[in-house]
């Protein structure tokens, strides 16, 4: 670089000065800023200072405005779950690593949404707060299928493992959905949110041990449990006379479709565990079986017990009076491995509490509490050996009872070629009767008669 130029070429000025910001050195004038010599690029270092092109030259990169927003939506949906900042601050970093990878790069504004409340719902569940899916899919008024769908997806592209989700973990704070206080609806429907609560998880555990909750989702289950759980504990007429519909617009809470089927089957278990109640005069039904639901609550493990020794003595006298074995090994082993000790005849101390408080009350002349034979279970199909052996069983889990149809393969259609032999039956079918050959003669004739006409 010549050193000897001391004025612009371009505006003649003499304030220039040496350059060092680049690699190359350089000579520029201040005052209009015109690059008056410039050196030469060499191999060799000269020792003069040097500054990487990244720090002269590179601009943060700055986060897109669908990830800002992004991270307001993960932000707000901790704000309204009322949620803890380590919660939140997982959230977004699990938020930031997904939107960054490429399987959430291109994807639909509606799936990133999705994605801030999976991220919200996998860090509560990492932390233990209760939240469920559902709760998710109703703040976010997304389908749970395409929520369930974006979970699945990020939990594996981040690699995170996620813990077995709980019922009864999350019912106390799904209960509070609920507006049911005498704030909301009137006094005789209104109903204290922790005795609710309460008897809503007893209604989870007997249908959990009963197989109801298997394989099923749990917001309905809950749904159903809270709803039956207020009628309980009140059964007066003007809480039996409200269908769920009615019930999920006074809570103002949406009602799931599936949640009638659980009610119907919790109570059909209750009404199977009521028969065996000793001092229950009437016949237990699904429209009295909420006065009976305290009791069966309180006596359950017993009344489990009772109600499967009595259905396996209805078995096997079914089957000694057709010839026939009587439960099947697996069903028999099943239930004993869910219920235990069904065969014991030594009461335990829940049963002689059963029998005492019996005792104390009224009956109608019936002292025997297994006379009466569930109808339900399918023992009078005894007599044939089924496949399914659900069906034989006071209690199986869903998938047994009503097993899905499978797919029958059908053997492959060959190609026809033309070349196949014929038979003479199958020619002979081709070949008109003299009947037919008549009929058709007539039926010729008449046409042309009527064209004619």
């Amino acid at each position: 670089m010549s050193a000897s130029v001391t004025r612009c070429p371009g505006c003649g000025s003499s304030n220039i000065v040496d350059d060092d910001l680049y690699c190359q050195a350089q000579r520029v004038c201040v005052d209009c800023g015109s690059v008056v010599s410039e050196g030469v690029l060499t191999d060799d270092w000269t020792g003069d200072t040097e500054i990487s092109y990244s720090r002269t030259t590179a601009v943060a990169r700055k986060p897109c405005l669908n990830l800002i927003k992004g991270l307001q939506r993960v932000k707000a949906i901790c704000r309204i779950l009322r949620v803890n900042n380590e919660i939140e601050n997982h959230s977004q970093t699990y938020y930031t690593q997904a939107y960054q990878h490429e399987a959430f790069i291109r994807v639909s504004l509606q799936k990133k949404e999705v994605l801030a409340g999976c991220c919200v719902l996998v860090s509560c569940r990492l932390l233990n707060w209760p939240v469920t899916m559902g709760t998710i899919s109703c703040l976010l008024d997304a389908d749970p299928v395409v929520v369930g769908a974006v979970y699945q997806e990020m939990i594996k592209i981040l690699n995170i493992k996620a813990p077995v989700f709980i019922i009864n973990d999350v019912i106390e704070a799904h209960s509070q959905e609920y507006k049911i206080s005498s704030l909301h609806v009137p006094e005789e429907l209104a109903e204290n949110s922790r005795d609710l609560t309460k008897r809503a998880v007893a209604l989870v555990e007997l249908a959990a041990d009963t197989w109801i909750v298997t394989g099923r989702h749990p917001t309905p289950i809950m749904m159903a449990s809270i709803y039956l759980s207020w009628q309980s504990l009140k059964p007066n007429k003007h809480r039996l006379k409200l269908t769920l519909d009615k019930f999920c617009q006074m809570t103002k809470v949406n009602k799931l479709k599936p949640a009638m089927k659980r009610i119907a089957e919790m109570k059909e278990v209750l009404c199977k565990l009521g028969r065996e109640i000793p001092w229950v005069r009437e016949a237990v039904t699904p429209d009295n079986v909420m006065q009976q639901v305290e009791d069966i609550l309180n006596y359950r493990f017993a009344l489990l017990r009772r109600a499967l020794r009595t259905h396996e003595e209805t078995l096997q006298a079914e089957s000694e009076a057709s010839g026939e074995d009587s439960l099947p090994e697996e069903a028999a082993s099943s239930q004993v491995a869910e219920h235990g000790e069904q065969n014991s005849n030594a009461p335990t101390a829940e049963e002689y509490e059963l029998n005492a408080e019996s005792a104390q009350r009224p009956r109608d002349g019936n002292d025997d509490p297994h006379t009466e034979p569930e109808g339900n279970t399918g023992g009078g199909e005894s007599q044939a050996p089924a496949p399914n052996w659900g069906k034989r069983v006071l209690f199986a889990p869903p998938c047994v009872v009503h097993p899905k149809r499978r797919r029958v393969e059908r053997p492959e259609c060959k190609d026809v070629t033309g070349d196949e032999d014929i038979s003479d039956s199958e020619i002979d079918s081709y070949i008109r009767t003299p009947r037919e050959a008549r009929e058709f003669a007539q039926a010729q004739k008449m046409l042309s008669e009527s064209e004619k006409t």
